[in-house]
């Protein structure tokens, strides 16, 4: 069975999605690498939180995207 990566939980963060076991909401890591920081950065930072992890939410992401091709194509100015 696949483990979970992010976990949503209205008792922990309010209901912000976040990393799964941590209380680092996911939303962090695409503000680092969106200012230019590293994944290594946010790592270190966030020791909580492991690569693994990291590289799973963004492949998740991806395919989110990929499945929302028409939905985003709709939006895309």
């Amino acid at each position: 069975m696949p483990t979970k990566v992010i976990n949503i939980d209205s008792e922990i963060m309010g209901g912000t999605p976040v990393f799964n076991g941590t209380r680092v909401p996911v939303k962090n890591l695409f503000d680092y690498l969106e200012t230019g920081e590293t994944i290594e950065t946010f790592i270190k930072d966030f020791d909580t939180v492991t690569r693994e992890q990291v590289l799973k939410v963004l492949e998740l992401s991806e395919k989110l995207i990929q499945s929302s091709s028409e939905i985003l194509h709709e939006n895309i100015v």
